[in-house]
């Protein structure tokens, strides 16, 4: 009795019987890889699959949980200056990601170079959303951070990360957003302008949850 094999796009591979009386055995070879039989010449072969015979992708939702899935950062390199006491986008300094799925978290990462001789704040927000704040206290401004300082040649770095939930597929945006109580408040700057200028980044990962 012939054994035979379909190719998986055409062609096939024929196993033919021996004639001849009696038992014969058929040795496969022992070593590792992949027994392969040779379109050519119709013996079985040991291979090894090469890396580049290794392509293609693995589903998001088949890598374990904690999984970085996608990452997405933006960096500002030029100035920017507000003197609005209500909270305000900086200027270039937004990150816009979909995830995935629903159930992935997303982590930021923020660094913030500005100064004032006041007392400007800032915060990070997810589309309209304000996240990774202080509780509300007496009317007081609930911030992520404060620059601080009275020497205008100089600036400060604000910088830290939050494990967002924004619990959907859409298209979400991640910013800054800054305000100050009086003055004119600058970033990748100082308020004199003096010497040195910064950059700022933001930086989101898509994690599997």
């Amino acid at each position: 009795m012939s054994i035979i094999l379909q190719g998986s796009t055409s062609g096939s591979v024929t196993l033919q019987e021996p004639a001849v009386a009696g038992t014969t055995v058929l040795d496969l070879p022992a070593t590792s890889g992949n027994v392969v039989v040779d379109s050519a010449t119709q013996t079985l072969t040991n291979k090894s699959i090469a890396a580049t015979q290794l392509t293609g992708t693995i589903a998001a939702a088949r890598l374990p949980t904690g999984s970085v899935l996608q990452v997405v950062s933006t960096t500002k390199t030029d100035t920017f200056s507000t003197s609005s006491t209500s909270y305000t986008d900086l200027t270039g300094l937004s990150v816009s990601i979909t995830p995935t799925s629903a159930t992935s978290k997303v982590l930021v990462f923020y660094t913030v170079n500005g100064r004032q001789t006041t007392t400007p704040s800032m915060r990070l927000v997810r589309n309209s959303t304000a996240i990774c704040i202080a509780d509300s206290w007496g009317g007081n401004q609930s911030t992520a951070g404060t620059f601080q300082g009275a020497d205008s040649n100089q600036t400060n770095q604000i910088a830290g990360n939050f494990l967002d939930s924004p619990a959907t597929t859409s298209a979400t945006t991640y910013k800054i957003q800054v305000i100050t109580d009086s003055g004119t408040v600058y970033y990748n700057r100082s308020p004199n302008d003096y010497y040195t200028r910064y950059t700022s980044t933001i930086t989101v990962m898509e994690i599997a949850a």
